[in-house]
């Protein structure tokens, strides 16, 4: 079964001008001048580094993964003197197996750049790109047989529920997998008990009687629980909540919830704090859902950028209506073309299975610097047919 460490204290960081302090991640360079709204902040490379000591695993059975869930906004990662992985984009998550590269005693070193340049997004806009390492760092021992955990940083799992005419609900469940076994998936209610249950990497189960997720006033949930199995053994496993849901948006009417008018009230959401930059804790997150809901609250863009999957979670449980987005901002970088793509892509690939999420952002305010339209225009266009052929269940927007 799958064992996490997490590597988030004793970090030697050598900053701009060259000298190392003591830290413990998250971390972000740009805490103090990049918090009074001005462009003046130091951008650049930095370098993180650690060490630590290989995690009990067996050779011949298992792997260990490292596992990074935002670095802003570029990352080369060097595990004992070879390159393990290169990054770009400072929000999502992303993985490599290290297995081959394990030491006893290990130097893991990360070279981190928020500079100015012309292909990674974001590049120009009103809030601050704070370097660092200011999400969690983790090493992941799984099975060698395991679902998938070098697909775009996603949980190998995509779950799709489909509210049906005559109120029973499909939910189809796709299991990704790297090696071999059998897949068994269980869904179970709010309590732990058994709703439904198949055999397969591709499989739909039916709920006769689906208890719908309905926004801030009945947050409903299920858990999909996906097991590999060897054997009669089960080697890896993989949980995820579902919830079911339809919605649509009526030209004139505005937004609908399972069939019925729910307008939207809101907020949009930026992921930091004084004297901290973007580097903050659960807690923090935990007191902006608070304050968010204090206010009456039932929908939130997540702007501008992929934010913690912990939020998103908390958007599952509270009933939010979501706008998630990518950093296509500001300006259009004719050389930025594949950075959105990939942004887009683990964007959708890691959240798709948030019931929350009923829409895409494709772009915000991209013309205020955008000197080339013709090409931002087929961004544009390529971008939209992308998340229509990513997911056909939800809507795409901008603005």
């Amino acid at each position: 079964m799958r064992k996490i460490v997490r590597l988030m204290k004793n970090w030697q960081f050598i900053g701009p001008e060259g000298n190392t302090t003591a830290v413990d991640l998250p971390h972000t360079w740009n805490a103090i001048d990049g918090q009074d709204g001005g462009n003046d902040y130091w951008r650049g490379t930095c370098v993180y580094r650690t060490r630590f000591a290989a995690p009990a695993f067996e050779e011949v059975s298992q792997q260990v993964w490292l596992q990074f869930e935002g670095v802003n906004a570029s990352a080369k990662v060097v595990l004992n003197d070879t390159e393990v992985c290169v990054h770009d984009g400072g929000y999502s998550t992303f993985r490599a197996n290290i297995t081959t590269l394990l030491r006893e005693e290990n130097i893991l070193t990360v070279e981190v750049d928020n500079g100015v340049n012309d292909h990674v997004y974001p590049q120009k806009a009103d809030f601050t790109f704070y370097g660092g390492i200011y999400r969690d760092v983790s090493l992941l021992v799984v099975h060698k047989d395991h679902i998938a955990l070098g697909h775009y940083g996603d949980t190998g799992v995509k779950v799709t529920p489909t509210l049906c005419k005559d109120h029973t609900a499909d939910i189809r469940v796709e299991t990704r997998l790297e090696g071999e076994g059998t897949v068994r998936v269980t869904l179970n209610d709010a309590e732990g008990n058994t709703v439904a249950a198949a055999e397969g990497k591709d499989v739909t189960m039916t709920l006769a009687h689906p208890h719908l997720w309905d926004g801030v006033k009945d947050p409903y949930l299920y858990t999909c629980v996906v097991e590999l199995e060897q054997g009669g053994e089960v080697v890896d496993t993989v949980s995820t909540r579902v919830g079911v849901r339809s919605f649509r948006v009526d030209p004139k009417k505005g937004f609908f919830l399972n069939g019925r008018s729910y307008p939207l009230h809101g907020v949009s959401r930026h992921q930091d704090r004084k004297g901290l930059g973007n580097a903050i804790s659960r807690e923090m997150h935990d007191e902006d859902m608070t304050l968010i809901r204090e206010l009456g609250a039932n929908t939130i863009r997540l702007a501008h950028y992929q934010h913690d999957q912990y939020f998103y979670d908390l958007c599952d449980e509270y009933g939010m209506v979501v706008w998630a987005e990518i950093p296509y901002i500001s300006e259009h970088l004719p050389n930025g073309r594949q950075n959105t793509i990939d942004q887009m892509e683990e964007l959708i690939y890691q959240n798709y299975n948030h019931p929350c999420i009923v829409c895409w952002g494709v772009s915000n305010e991209i013309t205020i610097s955008t000197k080339d339209k013709a090409d931002m225009l087929d961004n544009h266009h390529m971008l939209n047919d992308l998340c229509h052929k990513m997911d056909p269940t939800r809507l795409t927007t901008l603005a």
